[in-house]
């Protein structure tokens, strides 16, 4: 099985960016991020579709977080720009497995997360 590891996050101010990268030990292709807050439910966030070229967005991210990969690297990452608070989570990568884009239930490979805090 493909194993995953997230890197990249840190402490940023509100308005600044982070890239966080997922190095998978094999190829893969429909490949998503998500992230969790405390008290709150994994969300999605990005994810690439089963022809590893389409991406689709959450709306809360659209037009600052861009998804990116490099096959050569086996390397997914994940550019965010003009951070919110509200962006302050443990962000994972995953494999999906199946089913919906959106859904965290439909991923059967995950990441030990990396955490991203954005400060006021």
């Amino acid at each position: 099985q493909v194993q995953l590891v997230e890197s990249g996050g840190g402490l940023v101010q509100a308005g600044g960016s982070l890239r966080l990268s997922c190095v998978a030990s094999g190829r893969t292709y429909a490949m998503g991020w998500f992230r969790q807050a405390p008290g709150k439910e994994r969300e999605f966030v990005v994810a690439f579709g089963w022809n590893g070229v389409t991406t689709y967005y959450a709306d809360s991210v659209k037009g600052r977080f861009t998804i990116s990969k490099d096959n050569a690297k086996n390397t997914v990452y994940l550019q965010m720009n003009s951070l919110k608070p509200e962006d302050t989570a443990v962000y994972y990568c995953a494999v999906r497995k199946g089913g919906a884009y959106y859904s965290a239930r439909d991923y059967d490979t995950w990441g030990q997360g990396t955490q991203v805090t954005v400060s006021s």
